[in-house]
Formats: structure tokens, sequence, C-alpha cells
């Protein structure tokens, strides 16, 4: 399974969001996925092995608890693939930034909070 096969499924996606704050107990995470996706602890289990088995996650047992924390290999390999597409994206980013830069000093400047005009 290619990185973002396993990054399409909408549920894979949200575990990867919780984890990404930090390390979570299954059960943490199969209670979130569980009230916003309505999907049973063993359909979580099993989204959790997937992303485990692919490079995503790692888990550590703590006494009877299973921790999982996201392992950077996995999103590593998806920006990789997608990185090849920058050249499509980054350009109109840096033109965004750019245009987002000027107006925030032409707001400055109507205000009078320019802090390169002199008093």
């Amino acid at each position: 399974m290619h990185a973002l096969d396993v990054l399409g499924d909408p549920v894979r996606r949200r575990i990867l969001e919780l984890l990404a704050d930090g390390e979570s107990s299954a059960g943490e995470v199969s209670d979130v996925i569980r009230q916003e996706f309505g999907i049973t602890q063993p359909g979580v289990s099993r989204h959790l092995r997937v992303l485990r088995e692919h490079g995503f996650a790692v888990v550590r047992p703590e006494g009877t608890r299973r921790l999982y924390s996201v392992d950077p290999s996995g999103p590593r390999e998806a920006h990789e693939w997608l990185s090849a597409f920058d050249r499509f994206w980054l350009p109109r980013m840096a033109a965004l930034d750019t245009e987002l830069a000027r107006g925030r000093r032409a707001r400055r400047r109507s205000t009078g909070t320019d802090p390169t005009k002199e008093t």
C-alpha cells in the first residue's frame, strides 16, 4: 500500500492528527474515532494496524495499555512523493505570501501604525 493510499482514508488521517498531538493510548484514540465516525473499537484497531504496518505509527506497551505515536517514516514517504509536485504550487504560495504582506503593510500605513514611517 502506498503512503497516499494510507492517507486516503479519513479515519486514518484523523487518527494521525490525534497522534500528532502526542502519544495516545489505543483506548483514547478509539473513543474519539468511535464518537466522530461511529465505527466500532475493532474497526479502529484495524486502522491503527494499517498505520503501524505502513510506517505511520509506532506502538509501545505500557502495562495493559498500548500507546501509539506517529512514526515519521510514513509521513516522510508521502512528503517525498508529493515534493515532485512542489513546482506547481510553491510559486503560487510565494506569490500569495507576497500579496498578504502587501495587504498588511497597506493596512498599517492606513492606520498610522507603520513602524517604517517617521514620526
